[in-house]
């Protein structure tokens, strides 16, 4: 495939920035997209020029941090996928492809696509720490009896890789779902009840602190996560802060 790549240029913070043309030939419709970037920065890098900053990892999926918006869509136009995961079968030849990075006050850029997503660190510091038994031997796991639906459901909100695409999805920038599956992970088990009220206070807090907007109900957040994290823990963390605040 040949395609034509318009990328958000970005020296520095203070850098005002710009879309750039580029032009990329022979890709394999088996890259994933980050291989692709590679195949660029290759390019790039062969004709002197500073090559495009993008954030990866793992590239398997768990991380999160390669945090691209693409063609309008937070990880590119695939679903439960992220960035490193989509690959160019999803493209067509001679197509034009817009890259930007995370759009949020609240994730500013560091360079090109590279933002900072220190803010959910510190709002997850702000949840602060579970009272756990330390002292003689190591605690059974059968010996405080935890409901399926429970394990379940906490399971599936620990599976959040705070990744953003919730906020970058969201016309608020609202990191809702976020603090939301951090809340619900452990408001869901008996172990997180002891300090369940000032978590949730102080994590919305923070949330709000950062500058993230408030929920818009569309759910975009949710179509666009690549874990699935459903709405239902934005209800269950207001339902939390509401109990804390009475």
């Amino acid at each position: 495939m040949n395609l034509t790549l318009k990328i958000w240029r970005q020296k520095d913070s203070k850098d005002k920035g710009q879309m750039v043309n580029y032009k990329v030939t022979e890709i394999s419709e088996h890259m994933s997209f980050l291989e692709m970037m590679d195949v660029l920065n290759e390019q790039l890098v062969n004709s002197d020029e500073e090559p495009v900053a993008f954030d990866h990892d793992c590239r398997e999926g768990i991380c999160g941090m390669c945090s691209m918006y693409i063609n309008g869509e937070a990880h590119g136009p695939g679903r439960g996928v992220t960035t490193c995961q989509l690959h160019m079968r999803m493209f067509k030849d001679g197509d034009t492809i817009t890259i930007e990075p995370w759009r949020a006050v609240s994730f500013p850029v560091i360079k090109d696509l590279v933002v900072d997503r220190s803010a959910f660190d510190r709002i997850q510091h702000a949840g602060g720490y579970i009272s756990v038994n330390t002292s003689g031997n190591t605690q059974d796991a059968n010996s405080i009896p935890i409901s399926k639906y429970a394990a379940d459901t906490a399971m599936d909100a620990a599976t959040c890789i705070g990744c953003g695409a919730c906020v970058a999805a969201c016309k608020n920038s609202s990191a809702m779902l976020f603090v939301g599956a951090k809340v619900s992970q452990y408001a869901l088990l008996p172990q997180g009840q002891v300090e369940a009220a000032d978590r949730v206070r102080n994590m919305v807090a923070q949330m709000d602190l950062e500058g993230f907007g408030n929920c818009t109900n569309t759910g975009a957040c949710e179509v666009e996560c690549p874990k699935g994290i459903s709405l239902d823990n934005i209800a269950r963390m207001n339902r939390e802060l509401m109990k804390a605040s009475i």
